[in-house]
């Protein structure tokens, strides 16, 4: 963005009367916003061109200082946008710069388009207006990365891998199902940030400092005009309201952990250990000193990337769980953690995004891996239950022998012989080594939500339709 130009002695912040001599620097320092409040001068200018319009329309301004207005805000708005816009630390906030840059352009009725408003209002539709157009953004960062793993999951949804459970091999499942269950994480990501944006789009304009104003103002034609649903109800909760800000950020650290979560299985899987996935040059580095290294850069600075949104959200509810109502200076603390929290979220998805798109399943190393462990052990048990009509507790107990008898000969289950078998239960046929295997357990998890390759494909089918 623009440099922002320091005070000089004469500054009066526009505040005049007893600070006319401009505040000391120090206090400078804490009060000014613009640094990072420079980011809402769309949806302030916005929001201003909405408020003249009314205006006008109400007979409270006549429609030549409305025009001119119009036409004040629109070149502000092309100044800022060329980079040619010089931001004051004096003058506090995006609010004081641009409407003092309005008055430099248009004179006297710069002065008129602060009827029937206040900062607080204003800084509230400005911030609601920001992080509602973010929640798009988010929404649509969130369905890319949907997108990716769908991919991955449509391909590989009879890849055996293993499944893992206090990451110990349990049961094999296949590539697609573990893709689709991100898929699933993140549909509930965006469920939320949809849920989010609804609350949150509604008006505060027109609730003035707090408690409304005198002038006959149309708060339903701004809030039309500005895409919103309707006014908010009450004044005093409209300017000390920042619920929008922190489900924003809750949402946020919901799918961040996702995010985090996922990276942190990619960094096991690349990992020599594992050889499950084959990250592309694009997001891994070499080593400095040993040249055979490949490291898994993105997703390791990705999962600490993200640990700043949780941060931001315990921040933002920080500063306002003490605030009395309505508007406290508190209050001007709420932005920089929601656009630190944003870039990073949309850094995330995008990196995330471009990761799944390159990774490449190491299928060989997947099915050796699934296959370890006794992994089909679950499948013997319940082949007792419906074959011999035991019950599970009783057949769970048969297969920790079976296993155990495994382990002493250094094979698998399916390595067993039907005498070895026989030996611990001997009414065990030759029909058990049909569920033996792991094709043969993946295939038979067929119910809703199961491994099962044709459930899989599916759920594929089912969210492609979704997001077309």
């Amino acid at each position: 963005m623009s440099n922002i130009s320091k005070p000089n002695d004469q500054a009066n912040a526009m505040w005049g009367g007893r600070f006319a001599a401009g505040p000391d620097a120090i206090m400078q320092a804490i009060n000014a916003s613009i640094s990072f409040d420079q980011r809402l001068f769309a949806q302030d200018i916005r929001a201003s061109r909405a408020h003249a319009a009314m205006l006008a329309a109400q007979d409270i301004i006549n429609d030549s200082d409305a025009a001119a207005i119009e036409e004040g805000l629109l070149t502000v708005l092309s100044e800022i946008e060329a980079g040619k816009f010089q931001f004051q630390e004096a003058l506090e906030d995006i609010h004081m710069n641009v409407e003092a840059r309005l008055k430099e352009i248009i004179g006297t009725p710069a002065g008129r388009l602060h009827t029937a408003r206040s900062r607080n209002d204003q800084v509230a539709v400005d911030f609601r207006l920001w992080v509602r157009d973010q929640c798009d953004a988010v929404i649509l960062g969130i369905e890319a990365l949907m997108r990716a793993f769908l991919a991955q999951a449509e391909a590989g949804a009879g890849w055996p891998m293993p499944g893992f459970t206090h990451l110990q091999t349990a049961q094999p499942v296949t590539w697609g199902h573990h893709m689709m269950a991100y898929v699933e994480m993140l549909s509930r990501d965006r469920s939320r940030f949809q849920d989010a944006r609804k609350r949150m789009n509604l008006s505060p304009l027109g609730a003035a400092a707090l408690a409304g104003t005198s002038f006959p103002i149309d708060r339903q034609a701004t809030a039309a005009a500005l895409g919103f649903d309707g006014p908010t109800a009450n004044s005093l909760d409209s300017v000390s309201d920042r619920d929008f800000a922190l489900e924003f950020l809750s949402a946020s650290s919901i799918c961040a952990m996702h995010l985090s979560r996922f990276a942190e299985e990619l960094v096991i899987w690349s990992s020599a250990q594992f050889r499950f996935v084959l990250l592309s040059d694009r997001w891994t580095t070499g080593s400095s000193i040993m040249p055979q290294k490949k490291n898994p850069d993105a997703a390791e600075l990705l999962r600490a990337k993200l640990g700043r949104i949780l941060g931001a959200t315990v921040a933002l509810f920080t500063v306002m769980k003490g605030l009395p109502l309505t508007y406290s200076k508190d209050m001007q603390e709420d932005k920089e953690q929601v656009f630190d929290a944003a870039d990073t979220l949309m850094l995330g998805l995008a990196a995330m995004t471009g990761m799944v798109d390159d990774m490449q399943a190491e299928r060989a190393a997947l099915a050796q891996a699934a296959g370890s462990g006794f992994s089909t052990a679950t499948d013997l048990a319940d082949w007792l239950v419906r074959a011999l009509g035991q019950p599970f507790r009783d057949a769970h107990h048969v297969t920790g022998s079976l296993v155990a008898l495994a382990e002493q000969k250094g094979c698998d289950l399916p390595d067993l012989t039907l005498a070895d078998m026989q030996t611990i239960h001997a009414a065990i046929t030759q029909d058990v080594f049909s569920v033996l295997g792991v094709e043969n357990s993946i295939n038979s998890r067929i119910s809703y939500g199961g491994t099962a390759p044709v459930r899989v494909a599916e759920q594929v089918a089912r969210w492609q339709q979704v997001l077309c």
